[in-house]
């Protein structure tokens, strides 16, 4: 009975969608049968105007008159309803078929109500908490009359020299790939034409992490297997999960740059994946790839479009040279036209053309940005992505006594606690860790503030990081006055609290760094304060992994806490005196140098393999450094420890397309309730194909009190066996497989099986 019911629902479901499919049909149709040449290409262009959001070099011009004649499909970089119905007037009442604009922005981890930034966030390895951060930004966005979010960036990253790794997942493709699928659903809900939900981006199409030398915008070259195996997969899974629209990367795919890739954007994505969506350019680069040497703004703007780009951000190639390009036969009217029905089939999806004020209702605005609702999700989910790196002799949890002396010049910085990409964040609405603690502890802990030190003494660091404003502020004050403030604080106090690491938009885009230590002015300050011998606890704000092989070895206890947006202050001071027990896992590899760079846990094995960790000649390592990670993914302690059983598995020798189970039990040894995130990785040590060393394949956050100990399982499937062959095919083989249950990915126990066709 239940299959027959769920059967007559997918019928009605899918004769539903057939129907609304014939309507949106229908409506495209007798709109594009009245749209002139112009106005077909005037759907293509998406401008940037002057007076908004900056998250470029170029602004548009004459964006209104464009509008009145039909030239614009799209806005983004602007807030605020009042702003934004206006601009939809001239669109709606002043062209001549009344077509209504999409206004977008990128909202990357939250719109005003920040959130911490994507590393950060994929380090709590908590999908329906990363899901709620992504819904709460959605009603933000809209409430202020936004109806596209440029997020989520689902980019893997193995270099963490590159900037935008602060804005992706990490360097795992099953973890990116979850989380992809969280934030779309996030943003998008289950309608994304409701008011209160947003069209996602899914971003950047494709490889655009794999930029060599770990600097920005830079060419990108790997093999197809590489892709397909580690890359490509948090594209498909957003795509799978219903994403609305995809933007393309600035770097180049096989050596064609992906904007003008018909391989990668019509071939792969629309034909092989099934993609329906929009395809948006990222900023201006439709036009960059001139530089690229593919040919004048005609020639590339060609391109793109018969590559199956939909629409041109800021560029206006498509809009320049377009019609030209028809004449002379370099593009046929069906590229245009498949184009713009794309665009045109997306606002019928969002409901602009049956209310194109949908979007924009300034009750909501007053009632519903920055509520102390929000705000406290944003301390909640603040705090569940810190990490804790190391905490000799249970220095943390803090006591609510004493003396602190409170260091260092991300402090008491509140240009400095939101992040990279957060640009409609408000930096005064941020609570720094000085007032965070003070909201906490209250007066039962007096605490000694002192800058100590400024972000960097480099000037030319300094002014390359404060392009957006003081991010990286020189005191007028003389290094050695500052310090010698901080020491007398130190002298005076119980512990040391530290808050160093990088400015804000030390990370992010175009913020590539070769060094990743923290700067030297802080480094010194670290070391002064070490040396007083008062337990220093590091709390670290980084935009990505750094080098910490000094840190580790001298302090006390180092809390990773990102950036963590609007109420860094407060979720901090939770995690330090205690309110919450740290549970995050890092999601992508601390090397101990830049030389180890890339150094990913998911690594192959040479015909030379290290065995153990000293050196030994002719065999794959450094002279003067382990191969290890300072930092391995999926690394993190708590304030309590816990210890984990052998692993079983229910069949050791399973055949065909049977499931099995593996479980552990894990116990909270320690004396304070925590959470644990246990991790399920996979070893295939022969096949057709070398394949790394393990893979994750499944994982599972736990909350256990004191002494509890609860048993954790894992079904397993041929589905979770598969990789890609030679042949770029999605297959598994039989043999034997390693099945490996722990606390990080260099520390599980395991189980082997042997999996028969």
């Amino acid at each position: 009975m239940k299959k027959l019911l769920f059967g007559l629902l997918l019928v009605v479901a899918t004769e539903t969608h057939a129907q609304q499919n014939a309507k949106m049909n229908a409506y495209v149709n007798n709109l594009m049968g009245k749209m002139t040449l112009e106005e077909k290409i005037g759907q293509l262009n998406l401008v940037v105007p002057g007076g908004g959001t900056v998250t470029g070099s170029v602004m548009s011009q004459g964006v209104d008159d464009n509008i009145r004649k039909g030239n614009v499909g799209g806005l983004f970089g602007i807030t605020g309803p009042d702003r934004i119905r206006k601009i939809q007037d001239i669109a709606v009442k002043n062209s001549r078929l009344h077509i209504p604009l999409i206004f977008g922005l990128d909202i990357i981890h939250g719109h005003k109500t920040i959130f911490p930034i994507p590393l950060g966030l994929s380090a709590s390895w908590d999908m329906d908490l990363i899901e709620r951060s992504a819904r709460i930004a959605a009603a933000e966005g809209t409430a202020d009359g936004l109806s596209w979010a440029y997020s989520p960036m689902v980019d893997i990253c193995r270099d963490p020299r590159w900037g935008r790794i602060a804005e992706g997942s990490g360097e795992d493709p099953y973890l990116g790939s979850r989380i992809a699928e969280a934030m779309v659903k996030g943003y998008q809900g289950k309608d994304y034409s409701k008011g209160n939900t947003l069209m996602a981006c899914v971003k950047h199409f494709a490889l655009y992490g794999g930029a060599e030398g770990g600097r920005d915008y830079n060419s990108v070259d790997m093999s197809r297997i590489k892709m397909f195996q580690y890359y490509l997969p948090p594209y498909k899974a957003a795509i799978d999960a219903g994403v609305g629209s995809i933007m393309t990367s600035f770097n180049d795919v096989d050596a064609v740059p992906a904007t003008g890739n018909k391989w990668l954007l019509t071939d792969l994505l629309r034909k092989q994946w099934g993609f329906k969506g929009l395809v948006v350019s990222d900023y201006t680069a439709v036009n960059e790839m001139i530089a690229h040497g593919m040919g004048d703004l005609q020639t590339v703007s060609a391109l793109a479009l018969k590559a199956g780009l939909d629409m041109d951000m800021v560029g206006e190639g498509f809009l320049t040279t377009l019609k030209k390009s028809l004449q002379e036969g370099k593009v046929t009217l069906q590229d245009i036209n498949n184009a713009c029905r794309r665009v045109l089939e997306t606002k019928y999806k969002m409901g602009l053309f049956e209310d194109p004020y949908r979007y924009i209702k300034e009750e909501r605005a007053a009632n519903e940005i920055l509520t102390p609702a929000n705000r406290a999700a944003a301390r909640e989910i603040a705090a569940r992505s810190f990490v804790l790196l190391k905490n000799d002799r249970q220095t943390l949890p803090l006591a609510k006594k004493g003396t602190i002396a409170l260091v260092g010049p991300l402090a008491d910085s509140k240009n400095n606690m939101l992040g990279t990409w957060a640009v409609s964040g408000d930096l005064q609405q941020a609570i720094t860790v000085r007032e965070g603690i003070k909201n906490v502890a209250g007066n039962n802990v007096q605490v000694i503030y002192a800058k100590g030190a400024n972000l960097t003494n480099d000037t030319t660091l300094a002014k390359n990081v404060n392009v957006f404003g003081p991010r990286a502020e020189i005191d007028s004050r003389t290094p050695e006055a500052m310090l010698q403030e901080a020491l007398d604080a130190a002298g005076k106090a119980d512990v040391v609290v530290a808050v160093l690491g990088e400015a804000s938009e030390m990370s992010g885009e175009s913020a590539s760094r070769s060094d990743l230590n923290i700067p030297e002015s802080q480094q010194l300050l670290l070391k002064a304060l070490v040396k007083t011998g008062k337990p220093v606890v590091l709390v670290l704000m980084n935009g990505r992994p750094l080098t910490l092989t000094w840190e580790d070895a001298h302090v006390t206890s180092i809390l990773d806490t990102w950036f963590a947006g609007t109420e860094a202050g407060n979720a901090i001071a939770d995690a330090l005196f205690g309110h919450y027990n740290p549970a995050g896992k890092i999601t992508a590899s601390f090397p101990r140098n830049v030389g180890q760079i890339p150094v990913f846990y998911n690594h192959k094995n040479t015909g030379r393999p290290l065995e153990g960790s000293s050196f030994q000649k002719f065999k794959s390592d450094y002279l003067d450094v382990p191969n290890t990670p300072l930092y391995p993914f999926g690394y993190g302690l708590s304030y309590t420890t816990f210890s984990y059983s052998d692993v079983t598995v229910s069949k050791q020798n399973p055949a065909g397309n049977e499931t099995i189970t593996a479980s552990v039990t894990v116990t909270n040894t320690g004396k304070y309730a925590g959470e644990e995130v246990v991790q399920l990785y996979l070893t295939d040590p022969v096949a057709s194909v070398t394949r790394s060393v393990q893979d994750l394949i499944g994982f599972r956050k736990i909350s256990l009190q004191p002494g509890e100990s609860k048993t954790v399982s894992f079904n397993i499937s041929p589905e979770n066996l598969k990789f890609y062959n030679s042949n770029l095919q999605y297959v598994w083989e039989p043999g034997e497989f390693i099945i490996r249950i722990g606390t990080s990915s260099a520390d599980t126990k395991s189980a082997k099986i042997s999996w028969k066709l």
